[in-house]
């Protein structure tokens, strides 16, 4: 039997799971293929949701469906941790001390936030990539009636890559409709000299923010917090003062990336079209944790899940893979509480940012509605 194993149960790996259990329909019920989906959690959880729960939008619980209702009857589903993997001999180990044998592994394990790795800032600052950081900041947000709110990416790369943007265009507009904007001042900083990492968007933005009063704070590279006083230091020797503070933390891989000798910082080292580990053989990565030149982004590990099915599906059929991932990404953006932008490229280029408006606004919600259809597989 081939024994096909995928570790984490985020979008990467549940829509892999879904469409390989298609792909492989006739040899999964023939007994001549064992599909295993692994993940620690039997929530699934749709991230980008947690956006709209500090403006009282969506609820933490419309970001959640139990992960068993999204897969196909053919997976064996299994809810454990994986502690470690030994790419020598196909093994995985869990924190229980089981070990389970694989011939093909796909690690899907996504990335966590680490807000300790930054003195202060687990004490000092909020955020909204997780649900209790978002419900937090939706209480925070609703008493803040005046001061200076910062929203400060502290940490590169970062799932979501433009919320930090929507966030700050959203709070302004959220502050407006209440009748608060005139006793708020806004600041964004980012780590680099421009608003974003792409440079099409940090255009958009950076007009934007000139238009809407949001100062931007650029070479912006946080070192530590004091939470007390309530002021940021730089690495750059600069301090700024905030009243609420809205930070992306650090983010990290999985540490048994690192141990397995796989990638650094827990990031899997993969050849960006074929996903393939690039120092084992019969890994793939995908998602956030996959260390592709491209956003750590949802609609990433939807269609790398697509390249990756493709491939897996031939080598348990004995053929050659030929799918090959071009570093597709699509993204909306949301510019205010009611008009969002969307913007699509590749790998190598710059992605062309379209005028806002209600319309695309609304397609985003309508895609946020009908994500759990892609999660099984059927979008």
């Amino acid at each position: 039997m081939h024994r096909i194993a995928i570790v984490g149960g985020g979008t990467g790996g549940t829509v892999l799971a879904n469409r390989l259990a298609s792909e492989l329909r006739p040899e999964l019920e023939a007994g001549d293929v064992e599909l295993r989906l692994i993940t620690a959690d039997p929530e699934h959880v749709y991230k980008p949701t947690f956006l709209y729960v500090p403006f009282g939008k969506k609820t933490v619980d419309d970001a959640t469906r139990p992960i068993e209702e999204l897969v196909d009857r053919r997976v064996t589903l299994t809810i454990g941790e994986v502690v470690g993997v030994d790419t020598d001999g196909k093994t995985l180990s869990f924190a229980d001390s089981s070990i389970l044998g694989y011939d093909q592994l796909v690690l899907a394990t996504g990335a966590t936030l680490e807000p300790e790795a930054v003195p202060g800032l687990a004490e000092g600052g909020h955020q909204f990539y997780g649900p209790e950081g978002a419900e937090r900041l939706r209480d925070e947000l609703a008493a803040f009636t005046e001061g200076h709110l910062v929203l400060s990416v502290v940490g590169v790369p970062h799932m979501c890559p433009a919320a930090p943007v929507e966030f700050v265009l959203m709070v302004d507009d959220w502050l407006r409709e209440r009748g608060r904007r005139e006793d708020v001042e806004l600041t964004y900083t980012y780590p680099i000299n421009r608003a974003h990492g792409l440079e099409s968007i940090a255009d958009w933005a950076t007009a934007l923010f000139e238009e809407r009063d949001i100062t931007l704070e650029t070479f912006f590279n946080v070192e530590e917090i004091d939470p007390d006083e309530r002021r940021i230091e730089t690495v750059e020797g600069r301090a700024l003062g905030y009243d609420l503070l809205v930070a992306i933390p650090p983010h990290a891989g999985s540490d048994f990336v690192s141990e397995a000798g796989l990638g650094d910082d827990g990031w899997v080292n993969v050849d960006r079209h074929t996903l393939e580990a690039t120092n084992a053989e019969d890994v793939y990565a995908i998602g956030d944790v996959a260390d592709v030149p491209t956003s750590k982004a949802g609609s990433v590990a939807h269609y790398e899940a697509g390249v990756v099915a493709d491939r897996l599906a031939s080598r348990a059929r004995g053929t050659v893979p030929t799918a090959t991932y071009d570093g597709k990404t699509v993204c909306f953006l949301e510019a205010g509480m009611d008009e969002a932008t969307f913007i699509e490229f590749s790998y190598g280029e710059e992605p062309f940012v379209r005028e806002p408006s209600k319309p695309l606004h609304w397609a985003k919600l309508g895609y946020n509605e009908s994500y759990w259809l892609t999660a099984r597989g059927l979008l």
